[in-house]
C-alpha cells in the first residue's frame, strides 16, 4: 500500500482545486456577461470594499474577486512551506515561487481587463488570450509543485521526448485559446439555432470572435488525435489512460456544448474538463522528462572497496555484518 502524501502535498492539491473553482467561477462571471458588476473600480468594487444591496451582476463578479483575495494568501502559504520543507535546489521550491509570480500576473491581467474595461461587450481577444494561457502556466505550476513535492524528480528539455512534450504542450495551449475565444462569441452573440451559429460562424461581416469560433472544432479534432498519439506512446499507462479517457470526454462534452447551443452549465462542464486535461497533460509530460535518480553507489575494484573510499559501513561492505 503507498504511504499517504504528506501535508504539504495535501495542501498543495488542494491549492490546485481551488484555483481551479476560481477559474470555473471566473468562467460563470463571462459567460453571465457579469464582467461590469463591479463597475471600472479595481481592488474596490463599484468604489467600496463590500458592495450593499449589489445587483445581480455585482454579487457573481465581488464573489470572484473575493475567491481570489482568498487565493492569494493560499499560494503565499505555499511558497514559504515549500521553502522550509525541502533543501536549496529543490524542484518544489521552483514550482511554488513560479505559481506565485504567475498568480500575480493573474491578477494584474484581471485588473487590467477590468480598468480598462475590457470585460462584458468590450472583451478583447488580445486580453482573453493573454489570461487564458496566464492561466494555464499558473495551473501547471501548482501541478507541478504537488508532483515534485510527492518525490518526484525534476525536469530536464532533451531530444525527442522534449519536442514531443512541447508539441503536445503548445498543442493544448492553442485548443485553449480557441475554445476561449469561442466561449466568449457564444456569450456576445449567442445563436438562437444551430442553422443561425453556422450562419454567423460563416458570415465574413461578423465580429472576430464568431468567425474564430468556427475554427475551434477543427483546432480540436487535430489536437486530440495528436494527444492521443502522444498518450499511447508515452508508456506511463496511468497518466496516459487518464489523459485519453479526458479527450474522450472534452470530445463529447464539446459536441454536447454544441448542439445545445452553449448553456452556461455545459460551458463551465466543459471548461472544467479542459483543465483538468492540462493538469493531465503536464504531469504526463514531466513524467516523460524526468531527470534519472543519481546512480546508486558502485563498487570499482575487486575488493569490494567503494569506488569514493569506505563504504556506507565504513569498510568493506562484506565485513559490516562482522
Amino acid at each position: 500500500m503507498p504511504p499517504s502524501p504528506s501535508p504539504f502535498v495535501r495542501f498543495a492539491w488542494g491549492t490546485l482545486a481551488f484555483n481551479v473553482a476560481v477559474i470555473l467561477w471566473g468562467a460563470y462571471v463571462r459567460a453571465t456577461g457579469s464582467g461590469a458588476g463591479c463597475g471600472n473600480h479595481w481592488p474596490l468594487c463599484n468604489g467600496v470594499v463590500v458592495p450593499l444591496a449589489p445587483a445581480t451582476a455585482t454579487v457573481i463578479e465581488f464573489t470572484h474577486r473575493a475567491m481570489t483575495g482568498i487565493d492569494l494568501p493560499l499560494v503565499a502559504l505555499l511558497v514559504v512551506w515549500a521553502f522550509r520543507r525541502f533543501p536549496r535546489g529543490h524542484p518544489a521550491r521552483l514550482g511554488a515561487t513560479l505559481s506565485g509570480v504567475f498568480l500575480l500576473t493573474e491578477a494584474l491581467i484581471g485588473a487590467a481587463l477590468v480598468l480598462l474595461e475590457r470585460v462584458a461587450r468590450n472583451a478583447s481577444a488580445w486580453y482573453t488570450s493573454a489570461h487564458l494561457l496566464n492561466t494555464l502556466t499558473l495551473l501547471a505550476c501548482l501541478a507541478l509543485t504537488a508532483w515534485w513535492g510527492a518525490g518526484e524528480t525534476a525536469v530536464r528539455a532533451r531530444g525527442r521526448a522534449a519536442w514531443l512534450a512541447g508539441a503536445s504542450l503548445l498543442a493544448m495551449a492553442l485548443l485553449g485559446v480557441s475554445g476561449a475565444i469561442a466561449a466568449l462569441g457564444d456569450t456576445l452573440f449567442p445563436p438562437h439555432s444551430l442553422a443561425e451559429g453556422l450562419a454567423q460562424d460563416l458570415n465574413p461581416a461578423a465580429s472576430v470572435f464568431v468567425r474564430l469560433r468556427v475554427w475551434h472544432p477543427a483546432i480540436a479534432a487535430v489536437a486530440g488525435l495528436w494527444l492521443l498519439y502522444y498518450a499511447a506512446s508515452s508508456g506511463a499507462k496511468k497518466l496516459a489512460w487518464w489523459l485519453m479517457s479526458l479527450v474522450g470526454l472534452q470530445v463529447a462534452a464539446g459536441a454536447v456544448n454544441l448542439l445545445l447551443l452553449a448553456p452556461v452549465w455545459m460551458q463551465m462542464l466543459h471548461l472544467l474538463l479542459a483543465d483538468l486535461l492540462w493538469i493531465v497533460l503536464v504531469l504526463l509530460c514531466a513524467s516523460r522528462l524526468q531527470v534519472p535518480p543519481a546512480p546508486a553507489d558502485r563498487w570499482v575494484d575487486e575488493t569490494g572497496m567503494h569506488s569514493g573510499g569506505l563504504g556506507r559501513a565504513g569498510a568493506d561492505p562484506r565485513a559490516a555484518g562482522k
